[in-house]
């Protein structure tokens, strides 16, 4: 087993599964409930829209919630650490995650299709989704501050439910959060671009045991489900940074926080794009960013599971 990190003690810290189906549920419920750190929907309009540098070459797209970009100051999402890793005399790379939104609001709020409008073949889609697919679908009124409405169903069915949309007064039908990915997937390749399909980071969430609580029958599982139906490459994102945190340990880990336990400080950051970049290397051939590796990219270690 390899880890994207010069870590002490790597053989120690080999992930040994979630044993027992009382330990199983712990772990999804930590991961899958609702965080402790939420935050408002970052304003789109503060946000902005990162640009190609290049418009020749082609385009890494990143999508995803305040894990991956996030406005907060004293927080940072892993998308803006990781551009170091490539060559950017070959590839753009395009941070369009925003904080608060969801697989199933990025979609909604049009933030998809304006991607969707500029992409090229060659290009690729790097994606993660899932912290806040856990809200609720739709919430009972009256509409406050808090109210968020961006919930997807919890699995990766072809389920639906159908609402009139409390934040936007409009009918709406719902779908899973793995219906979602794979509707990125599949609309993406039209265009001629490949996805690659994170799973959620986790959270700050340790069991008695000393171990951090994966997604496993959560996010995490649904993410792989619906990447490989969709035909798409998967980084277990979440299995990777998990076993470099059982590795630093828990006060180490505590740094890579800014809250406490959801969006990570500048340190954390830079360490879930290094384990991001690990996945990517452990694709191996089916690494379709392989030829855009930067010297630093090509030198972290490939995850191997």
């Amino acid at each position: 087993m390899h880890l994207p990190f010069p870590l002490r003690r790597l053989s120690v810290f080999s992930w040994l599964g979630i044993a027992g189906l009382c330990t199983a549920f712990a772990a999804f419920a930590a991961y899958s409930g609702p965080a402790a750190d939420d935050r408002p929907v970052e304003d789109a309009a503060r946000a902005g829209l990162q640009q190609r540098a290049v418009a020749e070459l082609p385009t890494l797209w990143i999508i995803g919630d305040s894990t991956v970009k996030v406005g907060t100051p004293g927080q940072r999402g892993w998308g803006d650490e990781i551009a170091p890793y490539f060559d950017r005399a070959k590839i753009n790379v395009v941070n369009r995650a925003i904080g608060g939104r969801s697989s199933r609001t990025f979609i909604t709020e049009g933030r998809w299709d304006g991607i969707l409008g500029e992409i090229r073949p060659g290009d690729v889609v790097l994606m993660q989704f899932g912290h806040n697919d856990a809200s609720p679908i739709n919430e009972d009124p009256p509409v406050t501050a808090s109210t968020r409405a961006r919930g997807t169903l919890r699995n990766n069915s072809d389920d639906t439910v159908d609402v009139i949309n409390i934040l936007t007064g409009k009918p709406e039908t719902v779908r899973s959060y793995g219906w979602y990915i794979r509707h990125y997937i599949a609309t993406a390749r039209e265009k001629g671009a490949v996805s690659i399909v994170c799973s959620p980071i986790p959270r700050k969430s340790w069991t008695p045991e000393g171990k951090v609580n994966r997604g496993a029958g959560g996010f995490a599982t649904w993410a792989r489900e619906a990447a490989t139906q969709g035909g798409a490459a998967f980084i277990d994102l979440n299995e990777i940074i998990a076993r470099g945190y059982e590795a630093l340990g828990t006060a180490e880990v505590d740094t890579h926080f800014a809250d406490r336990g959801t969006h990570t400080s500048p340190v954390g950051a830079a360490f879930n794009a290094r384990a991001v970049v690990s996945g990517l290397n452990g694709l191996g051939a089916a690494n379709p960013l392989a030829p855009y590796l930067s010297a630093a990219g090509r030198e972290v270690p490939a995850f191997t599971p």
